[in-house]
């Protein structure tokens, strides 16, 4: 079932502030923020790759406000000079050993 527009808007309305539903796209999400410094309550995507179960592997991921953003990020992403930058920081940085997170199983409904 995909998500719809009429979904969407029922969800800015009735959905949890900070709650997070899964697209039919692996790792994009959609997430409704709570209303901020007179800024009302909107929901946004966002970008967090999932494990093997479907479950986010970051507390957050990127998070995306508009189509314009999107295409800033683009941008960003598209520059040569991060790959070498994120290349030069792993290679300093300490190895991580093991760090497989504990499952906690699913409850079956």
């Amino acid at each position: 079932m995909g998500l719809s527009e009429e979904k969407l808007a029922d969800y800015l309305k009735t959905g949890k502030d900070w709650s997070r539903i899964r697209t039919s796209v692996p790792s994009v999400f959609v997430m409704k923020l709570p209303p901020y410094r007179g800024s009302p309550a909107r929901l946004v995507v966002e970008l967090n790759p999932v494990d093997e179960s479907g479950t986010p592997k970051k507390r957050r991921g990127l998070i995306l406000r508009s189509a314009a953003e999107l295409e800033e990020f683009k941008e960003l992403f598209r520059d040569e000079k991060l790959p070498k930058l994120l290349s030069i920081i792993d290679s300093i940085n300490p190895k991580i050993e093991g760090g497989k997170r504990r499952e906690e199983g699913v409850i079956e409904l």
